[in-house]
């Protein structure tokens, strides 16, 4: 592409982006409206921040901008077809999200509606793992395995961003940190044809839809994403950081696992905190990252803004993991993983009893709590 040409293209592709940002902002006001005309509220109780009746639809201004877009916009971009495709993809979790919103439906429930929308993904869309090469050394034919993989794919990314969205803002800004910087990794490796660069622009749409909504959803926020747009965005965001890696590598299909660190993390030591208690891994709590800092003395906004420059750190990471040695991010991931752990026992994400790599640094660095252990195992043998 000449010179001129492509300057032509990126102001045009700006300014379609700012018509787009303008969109979401209009919606937005509309859809508060009718998500209290639908009934699509949040109602304050024991687990929630807020503490007057909210709507809770928000995530049908991002949809409705989104889909705004890329037909009427960018359809010079994208093919009418695959963008009809795409949009009714989007419905089928954006429908399940805004019934859960309207009348809270069971965790069972909400997941038929997420595998639905998975298997569109998979059979209609065609997005899906085929093949990983293994750190450039040999491609690996998942076969059967495709479609499972795929499924856990959209699953993990979907509930990632719907267990972070607990306060105001949080999901809506971390969701755009995420595309951001996975547009931004995907535009670059555009340019030597590893992805097509249709990946990386519609990134950049759904940043401009949900950057419309966020005024309003930022503390204080007057409409709350909902279910309706967790879902959705952590849909999207599974879908377009796989489209176009049929032919994946390890280090394409880490990068947005690294990325969405903060979201990924969050749910995994969930997950691990209920399966101690011997809880459902659905039953919710008040144990989140966020619920944490909140705890710690954090403010609404300040645990909000500390979450976005965790999020801001692990997508520096994954840049930085994107173009370096396989030796390299293999010593990285492991620091990466211990620095984590750290933080996560230092604010008991977990639990406050569940912290065993503290108490291994502490058992070698303190002598006093070293002997206490070592009088404490002495009894439990003598007492057996």
């Amino acid at each position: 592409m000449k010179v001129g040409n492509f300057m032509s293209f990126i102001v045009s592709l700006i300014l379609r982006l700012l018509i787009t940002f303008l969109l979401a902002l209009g919606l937005t006001p509309l859809i508060k409206r009718f998500s209290l005309l639908i009934g699509a509220v949040d109602v304050p109780n024991k687990r929630r921040i807020n503490k007057n009746t909210m709507p809770s639809a928000g995530g049908l201004a991002i949809y409705l901008a989104f889909s705004i877009a890329i037909t009427c916009l960018f359809q010079d971009i994208f093919p009418i077809s695959y963008s009809l495709k795409l949009i009714l993809g989007g419905a089928i979790i954006i429908l399940t999200g805004l019934i859960d919103d309207i009348k809270e439906i069971s965790p069972r429930a909400k997941l038929i509606g997420m595998l639905l929308a998975a298997f569109y993904a998979y059979f209609v869309l065609n997005i899906r793992m085929d093949v990983v090469n293994i750190f450039s050394f040999e491609n690996v034919d998942l076969g059967w395995l495709s479609l499972p993989l795929t499924i856990l794919w959209i699953l993990g990314f979907v509930n990632a961003i719907n267990l972070i969205d607990g306060l105001d803002g949080l999901a809506s800004g971390v969701s755009i940190i995420a595309l951001t910087t996975i547009g931004f990794i995907g535009y670059i490796a555009s340019s030597s044809g590893a992805i097509i660069v249709q990946v990386p622009i519609m990134m950049f749409i759904l940043v401009a839809c949900i950057g419309g909504f966020l005024p309003f959803n930022f503390f204080p926020a007057k409409i709350y994403l909902g279910d309706t747009g967790a879902l959705f965005l952590g849909f999207m965001i599974a879908i377009l950081s796989l489209q176009g890696l049929k032919n994946a590598t390890l280090v394409s299909l880490i990068t947005p696992l690294i990325i969405l660190g903060v979201p990924i993390t969050d749910t995994f030591y969930a997950i691990i905190r209920r399966k101690l208690k011997k809880q459902p891994v659905s039953k919710p709590d008040s144990m989140h990252l966020h619920h944490r800092l909140l705890s710690l003395g954090f403010t609404h906004r300040g645990a909000v803004l500390m979450i976005y420059v965790l999020a801001l750190t692990f997508s520096l990471i994954a840049v930085l993991y994107s173009v370096s040695s396989p030796i390299a991010n293999i010593v990285m991931i492991v620091a990466v993983l211990f620095g984590l752990e750290l933080f996560v026992e230092q604010i008991g994400l977990v639990g406050e009893n569940q912290r065993p790599l503290l108490n291994a640094m502490r058992y070698i660095g303190n002598k006093a709590y070293r002997n206490k252990v070592k009088a404490e195992r002495q009894e439990k043998k003598e007492s057996k």
